[in-house]
């Protein structure tokens, strides 16, 4: 801001003024590259302390690792597998899951053989178990006690009560999409 200048005497005509300049002096090549230099550091600055920012916002308000274990270092894959299933509550499924895959050192070869677990029923307790015929369904029901007690030693007390046992499956006659009703197949067609 210009301050007011104090009126002057008149001059007389034949002294010869100097003009007078009103611009700054021009600045040189390096006085530019100064000016740009310390504006560029400033932007700099700014968009570090925004990223700085941004990072301990997304860490949870600054905290910083240290030496020692916190619940944000990274686990074995067995272990986080062990905390997800006990977070979620599905020990039981988990367990009877390992008895699917385990089922001929549980049971013997011989069962294994002939008798495949199918399912486990968490509300009932119960595993349901399929054979390939109906003699080896019937010898499965007679051991049906002991496989129990065993698959309980193995799971944990109380985890399977029961286990129901089913024979093979009798194939269907079903020839096609089509099918007229109160049809019984081509058997109809004679006589």
């Amino acid at each position: 801001m210009k301050e007011p200048q104090e009126p002057q005497e008149p001059q007389a005509p034949q002294e010869a003024q100097e003009p007078r300049t009103s611009e700054p002096p021009a600045t040189s090549g390096v006085d530019l590259a100064r000016v740009a230099l310390r504006a560029a550091k400033e932007q700099a600055r700014a968009r570090g302390a925004e990223a700085q920012q941004r990072r301990q916002a997304r860490r949870g308000g600054g905290l910083r690792s240290g030496a020692r274990r916190d619940g944000r270092d990274p686990l074995p894959l067995g272990a986080a597998v062990s905390r997800l299933i006990a977070e979620r509550g599905w020990e039981t499924p988990a367990a009877v899951g390992g008895v699917m895959g385990r089922w001929p050192q549980l049971v013997g070869p011989g069962l294994a053989q002939h008798c495949e677990p199918q399912r486990y029923d968490e509300e009932e307790r119960t595993l349901l178990v399929r054979c390939d015929s109906t003699a080896w369904a019937t010898q499965l029901r007679l051991l049906a006690p002991q496989v129990v007690a065993r698959l309980n030693e193995a799971l944990g007390q109380g985890t399977v009560r029961m286990i129901k046992v089913r024979g093979p499956e009798a194939p269907r006659n079903e020839y096609g999409p089509l099918r007229a009703p109160g049809s019984r197949g081509p058997g109809d067609t004679y006589g």
